[in-house]
């Protein structure tokens, strides 16, 4: 049987090589690493070649090469994914490449816009029979998963609530560093007086994760979910640090760019890092994620409900690469149901994420899924 062939653009980085490393463990996959080092991906490759259950294989690829579109049409993958955040500035070279070369494309985008705006290649997509899938991460993918499993029995919601807080040794890459800092300060869609990172409130988990602060985000949710429900339910996203410290001093960056006196923190993202990998020493490695759902009841009754994500021994990172390890399940297997470009959102059930967490220190309480 000839294995499907899948390319990962960014396969050695931070989100990348889990994902290459989840995918290593399904049968029937040539799982092809790529990225600008050839070295990097030829190294990934042997350390998880031993005990992979997949065909491993690395390359050289730069997406910003004026020769990409040529060199990855010689690749021919049947699927690419592209985990080379952050997406923020990006604009849809991969996909377009990924269309004219025949290949379905999966990203890991969390960036709002970008997100929101694939539909822009849904008409091409349809055409050629491909899927062009974008978000397929924490958010949108598992947060609206999580959310319409919660929203079964409800005839109207009103609220929704995501949150996410990582522990504070567990590793953080630069792309998520500078996606978070791209809105700190910055007005989030769809509100009035709602900046990124601009007051915060708090949130109990599960043990060991225990109460958190919480701090508003910007994610495609607070775009996409209101007009997935019925009542067009108000979205609130947050994620907190771990060290309140840490936590407070995002508060107080993100209040000096309402004051205008920076403008833009993702430049000074390498910095900022450095400083907070001073602290990695303090706290644990213990994360987690949440969702509630609150609203009319199918019986006419005020009703709520729960579901939350709790990762141990640093294997929150993995959370993001989740969805995209499903997706190649479905897709191995033809399901032509994925055709066209749009977000992440109703294309996996929570039983998808639970089945990709096999093997990982990640468990989900809640209604039964």
């Amino acid at each position: 049987m000839q294995s499907f062939p899948v390319l990962v653009i960014g396969g050695y980085g931070f989100f990348g090589s889990r994902l290459v490393e989840r995918l290593a463990n399904q049968q029937g996959l040539h799982v092809v690493v790529a990225g600008r080092s050839a070295e990097k991906a030829s190294a990934l490759v042997e350390r998880l070649r031993p005990a992979a259950q997949s065909v491993l294989s690395a390359i050289a690829l730069d997406i910003s090469s004026p020769t990409f579109k040529r060199e990855l049409a010689a690749l021919a993958p049947a699927l690419t994914i592209h985990t080379s955040g952050p997406f923020q500035a990006q604009d849809y070279r991969v996909a377009e490449a990924c269309l004219a070369c025949g290949s379905h494309y999966v990203d890991l985008a969390d960036g709002r816009r970008f997100v929101e705006e694939i539909v822009v290649l849904n008409t091409a997509a349809q055409a050629a029979g491909l899927c062009v899938i974008s978000g397929a991460s924490s958010v949108p993918a598992l947060s609206s998963a999580a959310v319409d499993h919660l929203a079964q029995g409800f005839r109207e919601i009103q609220t929704i609530d995501i949150g996410i807080s990582p522990g504070n040794r567990t590793e953080r890459g630069l792309s998520t560093v500078q996606a978070i800092l791209s809105y700190c300060g910055k007005p989030l869609p769809g509100t009035d007086d709602t900046y990124g990172w601009v007051g915060s409130y708090r949130h109990a988990y599960p043990a060991p994760v225990g109460e958190r602060l919480i701090s508003p985000c910007d994610v495609p949710d607070l775009a996409l979910l209101p007009r997935r429900y019925p009542g067009k339910p108000q979205v609130r996203f947050g994620a907190g640090l771990e060290l309140r410290t840490l936590h407070r001093g995002m508060n107080a960056m993100a209040l000096m760019t309402r004051l205008g006196l920076v403008s833009d923190w993702a430049v000074y993202a390498p910095l900022l890092k450095r400083a907070a990998d001073m602290f990695k020493t303090l706290g644990t490695d213990a994360g987690g994620m949440h969702v509630t759902v609150k609203g009319i009841t199918t019986g006419g009754d005020l009703g709520s409900r729960s579901w939350h994500l709790v990762a141990t021994h640093g294997d929150g990172p993995y959370v993001p690469t989740l969805a995209a390890a499903a997706l190649v399940r479905k897709l191995k297997n033809v399901d032509g149901s994925l055709v066209g470009a749009r977000p992440c959102v109703g294309m996996l059930s929570l039983e998808d994420f639970v089945r990709e967490c096999d093997g990982l220190q990640i468990q989900m309480t809640g209604p039964k899924v």
